[in-house]
């Protein structure tokens, strides 16, 4: 039953959720706030919303381009080098942003008789950004669930498991990373240097390469970034077949 909305960057956590509840999910929804990798996101985006054949809006939210202060609503060289835990990472935050685009999901959700706003933060993401952490999304859900009729509520199936776990269901999957863009500083090529592209180059056992061959190539003259999973290689691939997948028990 398509009965959830879920908010899709084209990032690799919310590009593996969309292919991993594909089944369940009845519209997409991308919010152009004007960070600085808005763009190529959207991109992604569009490309896998399309591919899944899953009905896909990009609402603007210029307003927070225009009166919210964050390194992600500059420039690429206003962004940072470091990992999520760093300190200097807090310039990163939009405020409140997981927020703003919850509510505005769940409107949505409730004006097409849908259930759930599935969202792809993960336990990665808590150390920094307030309005990923457990106890925003269960307050979050829970006014969302008093504040509407159908009793909307928010789901999120990677709160509390990391990158690495990420990966692996995008291997099972076979989700293509060379179609997804996780970098803050929204240039062509990953930088392998801030923090989502510091989170992504997980400190495991194994190197995994999720990107092509043009991709390693450009981060080969900066750092290049690797995806590493724990005590086996992945190797993700575009022509791998994607497994049907349910709900899991915790949704």
């Amino acid at each position: 039953m398509k009965d959830t909305v879920i908010i899709i960057s084209g990032g690799m956590d919310s590009t593996t959720m969309l292919y991993e509840f594909r089944e369940r999910i009845a519209l997409a929804i991308t919010f152009d706030y004007g960070s600085t990798q808005n763009g190529r996101e959207r991109v992604c985006a569009v490309t896998h919303c399309q591919r899944l054949g899953i009905k896909h809006i990009i609402i603007p939210l210029e307003f927070m381009h225009r009166y919210f202060k964050s390194a992600l609503l500059g420039t690429a060289d206003d962004i940072p080098d470091g990992n999520y835990n760093d300190e200097n990472m807090k310039s990163t935050v939009v405020p409140f942003r997981n927020g703003i685009m919850l509510a505005i999901a769940c409107g949505i959700a409730e004006s097409n008789g849908l259930k759930r706003v599935m969202i792809a933060n993960h336990a990665g993401d808590h150390t920094i950004y307030p309005d990923c952490r457990p106890d925003f999304v269960n307050a979050m859900s829970a006014a969302m669930k008093a504040g509407t009729y159908e009793g909307i509520e928010v789901c999120s199936p990677y709160c509390n498991i990391d990158k690495t776990e990420i990966a692996r269901h995008g291997k099972r999957l076979g989700i293509d990373y060379t179609e997804t863009y996780s970098c803050y500083k929204g240039r062509e090529h990953h930088c392998g240097t801030c923090g989502t592209c510091g989170a992504s180059a997980l400190s495991t056992t194994s190197e995994t390469k999720l990107f092509g061959t043009s991709r390693r190539s450009a981060l080969s003259n900066s750092r290049r970034m690797m995806i590493v999973a724990v005590s086996f290689d992945i190797v993700l691939s575009s022509n791998a077949q994607r497994p049907s997948t349910t709900l899991p028990p915790w949704v």
